[in-house]
């Protein structure tokens, strides 16, 4: 094992979870395809999260500038090459290296990306209501249905299986914690906010019945989130900010509150309907009520989120902000707090919303721009084919032999 290899990961504190996203772990570059197999890591299907949640925000755009509808249809189809691909190398790296992959139960940061898996594929059931009825009607309907199962049950079984994980085999301190943590949590509403989606387009029975399972999977994830939120506030305040190479992770905390408020507004605006058609009209208005009320209280909750992330992310900019994996960080976060912020705006009328959501999806676009074109340079030279489990490993028995 190389020098560079020990002193760069050998650390302890804030400077843990880097080698997930560092670019100065050893990398690909130069190996075979094994080799890239070997070191594909659940943090890539965050770069689907933020292309799919870009073509959605893209396709709600406030204002009307042609073209945008087939822009963020080409975004679908494009983000779902990258799941396929991406599932395709991630379960061959299970069957080619399956004692090696199974080293991610135990790593403290990497086990968190499995969340980026069901999360990015939300992205791609909200795409087929949204680009895939106009290609292939209802046929689309049925795919996003089925998707939509599998999606939400996975969600449940990574929101509780990582934190088990991290109460059972992982070593965590308040100093290495970061945003991070949310990931796997944050995959159920996620899955709920899709469910809201989706309800409309089914028969009243089975929409009344995934709006129902929305609102448990809303709640299944959101306390928690919010119970990580306020031990990452302690964390800051105690510990100031991680290193630069986790520099992006100051914006999760966004993800779940954008999410959380997107749910509520549209699990609210499908409420009425579903719930008088199962004979409880009045509940149905209720939930409107507290979906309009509540979103509009968690929006306000994320943009003070939002002013300390952009505030963060100028701190590190000053001293540069070396490029890994995590800067897909920036889109996903922006993303569903855009969606939740165009939601208000249908459901208020009130212009302050549109003009907001406006700003805030050309910011986006501009921040997925630059992420995609680093990504795929340091995918082509395969300096982000990165596994941590394995710099792992290699450190402790280099540590054995010393």
């Amino acid at each position: 094992m190389s020098e560079q290899m020990i002193s760069g990961h050998a650390t302890t504190g804030a400077a843990i979870p880097a080698p997930v996203l560092a670019p100065s772990a050893p990398s690909a570059a130069g190996g075979t395809f094994a080799d890239v197999i070997r070191r594909f890591t659940p943090n890539w299907f965050a770069a689907t999260m933020g292309t799919g949640v870009l073509a959605l925000a893209l396709n709600q755009f406030p204002l009307p500038i042609p073209g945008l509808h087939a822009v963020g249809t080409g975004l679908w189809l494009f983000n779902i090459a990258l799941f396929i691909t991406f599932s395709v190398l991630y379960g061959a790296r299970w069957v080619m290296f399956p004692r090696e992959a199974r080293r991610i139960y135990g790593h403290s940061a990497a086990s968190m990306f499995f969340g980026t898996i069901p999360m990015g594929l939300a992205t791609i059931v909200n795409g087929f209501l949204a680009f895939g009825i106009g290609l292939i009607g209802d046929q689309a309907v049925a795919i996003a249905t089925g998707l939509w199962w599998f999606d939400a049950a996975l969600s449940l079984v990574i929101g509780v299986g990582v934190p088990y994980l991290m109460f059972t085999r992982q070593d965590h301190t308040m100093e290495k914690m970061t945003a991070i943590w949310l990931l796997p949590i944050v995959a159920a509403e996620v899955a709920a906010g899709s469910g809201g989606l989706l309800a409309p387009h089914l028969a009243p029975a089975q929409g009344f019945q995934v709006l129902v399972l929305s609102y448990v999977l809303w709640a299944y994830s959101v306390p928690a989130a919010f119970s990580v939120l306020t031990v990452l506030l302690l964390r800051l305040v105690l510990h100031k900010l991680p290193g630069r190479d986790m520099a992006a992770s100051g914006w999760l905390a966004l993800g779940p509150i954008g999410t959380g408020a997107f749910g509520l507004i549209v699990l609210g605006g499908d409420a009425p309907a579903a719930f008088a058609a199962a004979g409880l009209g009045e509940v149905g208005r209720v939930a409107f009520g507290l979906g309009l009320v509540g979103g509009l209280m968690m929006w306000g909750f994320g943009l003070w989120w939002l002013a300390l992330a952009v505030l963060k992310t100028l701190h590190y900019a000053r001293s540069g902000m070396p490029f890994n994996l995590g800067w897909w960080g920036f889109t996903f976060p922006l993303g569903v707090y855009s969606l939740a912020t165009l939601a208000l705006a249908r459901t208020t009328g009130l212009a302050f919303f549109q003009v907001f959501g406006a700003v805030l999806v050309v910011g986006l676009t501009a921040f997925w721009a630059v992420v995609a074109v680093r990504t795929l340079r340091g995918a082509l030279s395969g300096a982000l084919f990165i596994s941590p489990c394995l710099i792992e490993a290699a450190m402790r028995e280099q540590s054995d032999v010393v």
